[in-house]
């Protein structure tokens, strides 16, 4: 997968249960997330399958966030990025190419499936949610953005045990994004300066309009 196409998914992504019945569905364990997690931590497995690509691109890592609108997603193989959100803007560090893209942090979180992890509990102000039944052991909700211009068309949660256990994503092209949250940890303490970013010297930093 492209730097560019990493990017683009770790923008999106990033940096999303009280106690529910055993069959709660998708739905009821996503609003039961939202309304009792207020940070978490975990390493995900992402797997990017194209139509035009033989073989899936994997990439693996670790994510931390804090609501509303703080949060680290870290790539650390095939090569590394890492996004920060810091409550007003997302900071994007491609480590190899030392350059530093800077976004507002509302344009970019809004309508994206971040915004299921880190964001606020106004769901359904920027998603059409609908149950999406119990699969593989997971119950999963379906997030529909409302947004025309959202890099992607659906969004799938998985749950089991009040925690989100995977993720698959699709966009306008018919590619698919699977995310797996493995080692989940809900509430931590995390330190504040885990979502502050400083660009390294020299880097190249790009800065979006409004981010200043």
């Amino acid at each position: 997968m492209t730097r560019a196409r990493l990017m683009a998914v770790a923008t999106a992504l990033v940096a999303t249960l009280v106690a529910l019945p055993a069959r709660a569905g998708g739905i009821d364990e996503l609003t039961a997330f939202l309304e009792g997690t207020k940070s978490g931590q975990a390493t995900f497995r992402q797997t990017v399958a194209s139509r035009n690509a033989r073989l899936p691109q994997v990439s693996t890592g670790t994510f931390a966030f804090a609501r509303p609108g703080k949060f680290r997603w870290h790539y650390e193989k095939p090569f590394e990025q890492l996004v920060v959100g810091d409550g007003a803007k997302i900071w994007i560090h491609d480590r190899d190419l030392n350059q530093v893209v800077v976004r507002p942090l509302d344009a970019a979180l809004g309508a994206t499936p971040a915004a299921l992890l880190a964001g606020d509990n106004t769901l359904e102000k920027n998603f059409t949610l609908v149950d999406g039944g119990n699969a593989n052991g997971l119950a999963w909700v379906e997030a529909i953005p409302k947004a025309a211009d959202s890099p992607f068309t659906k969004v799938r949660i998985g749950f089991r045990d009040r925690l989100p256990r995977a993720m698959d994503l699709t966009d306008a092209f018919g590619q698919q994004t699977t995310l797996v949250f493995e080692r989940f940890d809900r509430n931590p303490a995390l330190p504040a300066d885990l979502f502050r970013f400083v660009p390294p010297p020299g880097a190249d930093v790009v800065t979006a309009p409004g981010s200043k």
